[in-house]
């Protein structure tokens, strides 16, 4: 099995940072892309930002110039640097991973993180 354990939200004011870490546990692989969601009450999951193994970054437009992601390969290990946040910014953040526990046929799996939630005070 494989476990994704996000931590590092909280309440910040607007203006601030929060760094966000996913780790990854398990029978792992290898592990491709990891990235990073985010869920308001009544809207549906929207991506944020995603990074290969090789460190190849993709950001959607409300994370494109103040968040930044990046990761350790050697923890299995995805962080969020969300800086200049805005309340809008404000949603419970999920992390995945696409996860390899094997080297032959029918090894992949997607896994989820429980969710951090961020506030943004205004």
């Amino acid at each position: 099995q494989v476990h994704l354990v996000e931590s590092g939200g909280g309440l910040v004011p607007a203006g601030g940072s929060l760094r966000l870490s996913c780790s990854a546990s398990g029978t792992i692989f290898k592990i491709t892309d990891m990235g990073w969601y985010r869920q308001t009450p009544g809207k549906l999951r929207e991506p944020v930002a995603r990074i290969t193994s090789d460190d190849n970054t993709a950001y959607e437009d409300l994370a494109r110039g103040r968040f930044a992601i990046s990761r350790d390969n050697a923890k299995n290990t995805v962080y969020l640097q969300m800086d200049s946040l805005l309340p809008e910014d404000t949603a419970v953040y999920y992390c995945y991973a696409n996860v390899y526990t094997c080297s032959g046929f029918g090894c992949y799996e997607n896994h989820w993180g429980q969710g951090t939630r961020v506030t943004v005070s205004s």
